[in-house]
């Protein structure tokens, strides 16, 4: 297709308002400048690299798509990895163990406080552009499978239902016990129930619903047992040192075989457990192509990369 005719076309439908002049600062780029307050600063968008995702979409019956922690900045909630504004270059603090959930009493107390001081806030966000424009491909047959590596439930407001939570999702819990899954929202109740009055001013937003508070703070946050059983309850993710549930990655790699290109959005791959699809895909010689401001694990293998926002760059793509 022509370059100026492409343009056009997406100008003309509304499908690429970030191709207009100062929409950088404009609400109509589909997310409001505070939701960006975690969202690494990336170039302009380049037209010819658009038109080659473009090309890469539309050849593309059966696409494989990979999102991570880059496609929900966007939506106001903080990433671990990303330069200047990811937990890790904010801070000295990182993520909850998974052997130190389980073996401390005292961490999951810290765990479960900031979680709930948390979770008004991080309950409520909404999809951005870049959630919206896949669910629109899946509904017109074009995404084949999503994977993504988020904890945040965003995809499944959006309205998906080809996903894998490959991580889990904060948005149920699990016992330890007996195994029994309740909503999240739920066990905020209880929370409440069991801590009147308790209140914590929080001092910093993290990833994944978590919020800075000193153990002084949470010294005194009462933590309920599941209703069933009394043992303890954890989130329903996969933490930091743990590992993904094999008849899970089984299913990932059974929906891999069935593509015949994949997207990674907002991911820069680092962590194995979504890294091992793009390995599996690069040895298939499936066609592959990133989209994620800054380096990712998988540049050298892919067919088309794009340094820039997921809600600027997917919103564009017409899925022909």
């Amino acid at each position: 297709m022509n370059k100026m005719r492409f343009l056009f076309k997406l100008r003309a439908a509304g499908e690429c308002p970030l191709l207009t002049a100062n929409s950088r600062n404009s609400s109509s780029a589909g997310a409001a400048v505070s939701t960006l307050a975690f969202v690494p600063a990336s170039a302009p968008l380049d037209t010819m690299e658009l038109e080659d995702l473009q090309d890469f979409v539309s050849r593309s019956k059966r696409l494989f798509v990979i999102t991570g922690a880059g496609l929900s900045t966007e939506s106001g909630i903080p990433d671990y990895r990303s330069e200047g504004v990811g937990l890790y270059a904010r801070t000295e603090r990182r993520p909850i163990q998974h052997t130190e959930f389980l073996k401390s009493a005292k961490a999951r107390q810290r765990y479960w406080a900031r979680n709930f001081v948390g979770w008004p806030q991080f309950s409520s966000h909404r999809p951005n552009p870049a959630h919206l424009a896949l669910s629109s491909w899946e509904r017109l047959g074009k995404l084949h499978w999503l994977v993504t590596q988020n904890v945040d439930a965003l995809h499944s407001k959006a309205g998906h239902q080809r996903v894998t939570e490959l991580h889990g999702c904060t948005h149920r819990v699990v016992c330890l016990g007996c195994g029994a899954l309740t909503a999240r929202s739920e066990l905020q109740h209880r929370f409440t129930s069991l801590n009147p009055g308790w209140s914590q001013e929080a001092g910093g937003v993290a990833p994944d619903g978590d919020v800075f508070l000193t153990d002084e703070q949470v010294q005194h946050f009462r933590v309920p047992g599941c209703e069933a059983c009394g043992a303890v309850l954890k989130p329903d993710v996969t933490f930091f040192g743990d590992t993904v549930d094999r008849d899970k990655v089984r299913h990932v790699h059974e929906r891999l075989a069935e593509a015949d290109a994949v997207l990674v959005a907002g991911s820069s791959l680092q962590v194995y457990s979504g890294y091992r699809f793009l390995l599996a895909a690069h040895e298939k010689k499936l066609p592959i192509a990133i989209v994620n401001i800054g380096l990712t694990r998988a540049d050298h293998m892919a067919w088309v990369r794009l340094s820039a926002r997921c809600g600027e760059v997917l919103p564009c793509i017409v899925p022909l």
